[in-house]
């Protein structure tokens, strides 16, 4: 994608045009009808009032003509467009993505930094490294829901006492039965049980079923040997003679655990252990321009140091991939990413829609106005960095570096199956306001502009808004927010973790038929 040049624009430049061959500009702030503005040597008169985000004609466009934003394709005029009109989904329209792709000519292996960063972590047995020390409830099926939350909930209020543990999480869902005791579905769904009772924020785990459910504990746990034997265990409700007495045994069970991981730890390790989970949601016009290429910017830091992250959101990169697979490491991880989109275009096709329909309402008021558009924003998030692997949903990412996991884009569902993979943090990049919490691993939210960061300063952990306010570089944020990513993983407190948020946004991806 083509650099914008607001990195170096003054505060007082009202609009951007992010690549010399644009023939559309982005407001910086809410600009008024019979305004004339100046971009990059074009001067325009505004024929509408054009909110803070949105896009305006900067030249002369017939129906059809390609309409370009960071220098590439993002639908085309629907009508004749002149300068000074407000380009949106009254006169911008979606085309099939047809992209080229030079498979690996962009792809340059990354040179790692002479000097290694650190962070401080909690080394677990298998040689992983969490960023938080949990115990984790988890529910085999959501018959045994309430009794995981009544276990947990009985520690929160006075988990002070243990000052080296974080908490204990109940994950719970709302499947497990109900669904073909083999196939995808099942497949699926262990799998990502298995990601969070191997992942290393946890400490001990206790798996709790209700005993007559499809997804039975004990093929679910078969492969599992990642924790001490005294920190792991597993109840069934029939098993043990009803609720109260699960209840009992299972606040017994924790209660030693939270003992045994109170003795624990931080020890400092290299940036190499740190696995980040991207995201964005809520997003706005903003998002591509300012959030998105300072966390791209960030990842291409951690790359450096050797440490990993996880770009997802399928459906989300639509339009885009292109710039993937030019910097894919091999024709076979190209290949699967593209095989990954064609499986979504059936999928989608499959229930009556279409990938190009993407943009949500909220997206839309912020500016975005094609899935070409968002994905185009959206890619940034992965920075330079070669592609290393591809992942399916929730599989344990093993490659260091930049990597690819197919996941639906709705952000809990998505990020659950990032932590499922082995993410000890998500880097969560809004527009619109998100507040997203994902316990067991912190998540830190990045503000694409600076009212908003105000506005909701007490759920934002980062301004990214001050790229489009001309006073920052995209480096020197990227520089600030990689420190804050280094304090996060040692132990500093995310908003959302501030204010409570995380114990309900576990959502494993449903696949398969209900019945």
């Amino acid at each position: 994608m083509t650099t914008t040049t607001i990195i170096q624009s003054p505060s007082s430049i009202r609009a951007i045009r992010l690549a010399a061959t644009d023939n559309v500009a982005v407001a910086r702030a809410p600009l008024s009808a019979g305004r004339s503005i100046e971009v990059g040597g074009i001067t325009v008169t505004l024929a509408s009032d054009i909110p803070a985000g949105h896009k305006f004609a900067l030249l002369p466009m017939a129906e059809h003509d390609t309409i370009l934003k960071y220098g590439q394709s993002i639908g085309v005029a629907t009508q004749a467009i002149a300068p000074g009109e407000h380009v949106h989904v009254h006169n911008l329209g979606m085309v099939a993505s047809q992209q080229q792709h030079q498979i690996g000519q962009a792809y340059v292996a990354t040179t790692p930094d002479a000097k290694q960063r650190t962070f401080e972590g909690y080394v677990r047995p298998n040689g992983k490294v969490g960023t938080r020390n949990f115990i984790g409830v988890i529910s085999s099926v959501n018959c045994s829901a309430t009794v995981c939350r009544h276990i947990a909930d009985a520690f929160n209020s006075s988990i002070d006492q243990y000052e080296n543990v974080d908490g204990v999480v109940a994950i719970t869902h709302g499947t497990g039965c109900g669904m073909g005791g083999n196939g995808e579905g099942l497949e699926l769904l262990q799998r990502t049980l298995r990601g969070y009772a191997e992942h290393p924020n946890f400490a001990g785990i206790v798996i709790i079923g209700l005993g007559c459910e499809v997804n039975q504990i004990a093929p679910l746990i078969e492969t599992l040997a990642v924790h001490d034997r005294d920190m792991f265990s597993t109840l069934t409700i029939q098993d043990e003679g009803g609720t109260r007495e699960t209840i009992a045994s299972g606040r017994a069970l924790v209660k030693t655990m939270l003992d045994k991981a109170n003795a624990q730890r931080r020890q400092t390790v290299s940036l190499e252990h740190l696995m980040v989970g991207l995201q964005c949601g809520g997003s706005d016009g903003y998002s591509g321009i300012s959030a998105n290429p300072v966390l791209g910017a960030a990842v291409d830091l951690l790359v450096r140091q050797g440490g990993t992250a996880i770009l997802s959101e399928t459906p989300e990169i639509y339009g885009a991939e292109h710039l993937l697979t030019h910097r894919a490491v091999s024709g076979a991880v190209a290949d699967k990413l593209m095989k990954r989109l064609q499986w979504w275009e059936s999928y989608a096709a499959m229930h009556g829609g279409d990938l190009d329909n993407n943009p949500s309402p909220g997206n839309k008021a912020g500016g975005i106005t094609t899935i070409l558009e968002k994905s185009l924003g959206a890619v940034a998030k992965a920075g330079s960095s070669g592609l290393m692997a591809v992942y399916e949903y929730a599989e344990p990412v093993t490659e260091h570096g930049l990597v690819f996991m197919d996941t639906p884009g709705y952000d809990p569902v998505s990020a659950t199956g990032q932590v499922a993979g082995g993410a000890t943090m998500i880097c969560f990049t809004t527009g619109r306001g998100s507040t997203y919490g994902c316990k067991p691993s912190p998540s830190l939210k990045l503000a694409t502009n600076t009212p908003m960061f105000k506005r909701m300063e007490l759920d934002m952990d980062f301004n990214c808004g001050t790229i489009v306010d001309g006073t920052q570089s995209i480096d020197e944020a990227a520089e600030q927010l990689l420190q804050l990513m280094i304090d996060t993983a040692s132990g500093k407190a995310s908003k959302s973790e501030e204010n409570g948020l995380g114990d309900n946004e576990f959502l494993p991806w449903q696949l398969g038929a209900v019945m």
